[in-house]
């Protein structure tokens, strides 16, 4: 079997685990292994059924079109199913049995060796307080402020008794280590994390970041959903979340402001006619960053289903790199963990991310008068190089008002179209 080419531009991927062992016989289509590349980590199936043989190791960089392994085609599958039961069923009656010969063994009462009878008041004390390894009445005193087990304390005195000055000498001074684990792991990043890494930090040095904040009372969107959110969900079987508003919002402003929609080639500014629109999920191998393809022409259910479509192919590891490049906008939602506020690193080489946080109830004004609305702080990260404070700022309170005003401005007065009802 060849490395297969997971998408146009990647020349190279990186062996991140074997799903088999060498010399087990495989099906065809079986998952054999998992392969990163710089866009994304990718299954490796079985080409036909057979026994394998493994021609790399987990951590080699391979280059597509290399060998990776072999599939004897001629081999057999291999039989013996009832006598592997029966083996099974023979192992399964052993540990059985060494269990219950544990479980006797606990339940069993411990001999102890009755210690002979002092033969005078002192000695009888002697042993009582000074028992072989134990820790003096003061000892114990100050072992039990300091919580040190006199297990870990060498004792110094007679038959191995823990005195004062040894509990002394066990306390841990200021700054030394304590008794408990301080063990470490080195683990190698895989090659998607390693592309990500380099690419955040260009995107820190390489651009003129700049953040700006504003708030948002989402009143509006939350009476929207209470009301409507459960016959949306039985008429098109997907949710009614936030993603579609903001996502709504955010076409609707790039719109009114294209240069957000921009990006920097060398000495030119190309700016784009279609809003392709990014959307940052959490996946079993980190963040990625699914495409929602001309979110400009995308209804509310539209935009829910394409989520909700990328965010189980993302937690599932089946993204491909197409979905999850060439976007021109990026939208993450640091919310959902119970972020307040943060300053997103833009993804390049797009120009700009709006960063969503946690909704919580806070005191606000309105009509004079003080009271308490579900409130979300949002952030615009853009590169100022081609995204003026004007525009930025603009951008930003272009989203806060449809957010406000949801059925006017995001639905055209008709909810009930806009939601397909």
């Amino acid at each position: 079997m060849k490395v297969p080419s997971p998408g146009e531009s990647i020349t190279e991927v990186e062996i991140a685990s074997w799903l088999v062992a060498d010399g087990d016989y495989v099906e065809k289509d079986q998952a054999i292994a998992e392969v990163d590349s710089d866009k994304a980590t990718l299954e490796l199936p079985a080409e036909a059924s057979g026994i394998i043989t493994l021609k790399a190791e987990e951590g080699d960089l391979v280059a597509v079109g290399d060998v990776v392994c072999l599939i004897d085609t001629d081999a057999e599958r291999p039989g013996g199913s009832d006598k592997s039961s029966e083996k099974d069923d023979k192992a399964d009656q052993k540990d059985k049995k060494v269990e219950k010969e544990e479980d006797s063994a606990k339940k069993a009462p411990a001999k102890t060796q009755t210690p002979s009878k002092p033969t005078t008041p002192d000695q009888a004390q002697d042993n009582k307080t000074y028992a072989t390894g134990s820790a003096s009445p003061a000892a114990k005193k100050i072992l039990d402020e300091k919580s040190i087990p006199a297990k870990d304390v060498k004792g110094s005195g007679r038959d191995g008794r823990i005195t004062k000055e040894d509990a002394v000498a066990a306390t841990p001074s200021m700054g030394a280590p304590g008794t408990g684990n301080r063990g470490s792991e080195r683990s190698r990043l895989s090659m998607l994390r390693r592309k990500v890494a380099e690419r955040l930090v260009a995107a820190k040095n390489e651009t003129a970041m700049l953040t700006t904040f504003n708030e948002v009372d989402m009143s509006a969107i939350f009476d929207l959903r209470n009301q409507y959110k459960e016959q949306f969900k039985e008429k098109h079987g997907v949710g009614l979340g936030f993603m579609s508003f903001f996502t709504r919002a955010v076409v609707r402003a790039l719109e009114l402001y294209p240069d957000v929609n921009s990006m920097i080639d060398g000495d030119h500014m190309i700016t784009y006619d279609f809003k392709d629109i990014s959307i940052a999920v959490s996946g079993p191998k980190g963040l990625m960053v699914p495409v929602i393809r001309n979110a400009e022409n995308l209804s509310f259910r539209g935009i829910e289903d394409e989520v909700k479509r990328l965010a189980l192919r993302a937690r599932d590891g089946k993204i491909t790199v197409d979905e999850m490049t060439g976007g021109t906008f990026t939208i993450s939602n640091g919310g959902v963990f119970g972020s307040m506020l943060s300053t997103p690193i833009i993804n390049p080489p797009q120009s700009a991310i709006l960063g969503m946080h946690n909704i919580v109830d806070r005191a606000v004004v309105r009509d004079g008068g003080i009271l308490v609305a579900p409130v979300m702080f949002l952030a615009l990260s853009y590169d100022h190089r081609i995204i003026d404070g004007r525009e930025s700022v603009g951008f930003l309170v272009a989203i806060k008002e449809a957010l406000e005003k949801p059925v006017e401005l995001l639905m055209d007065n008709d909810v009930r179209k806009a939601l397909e009802l």
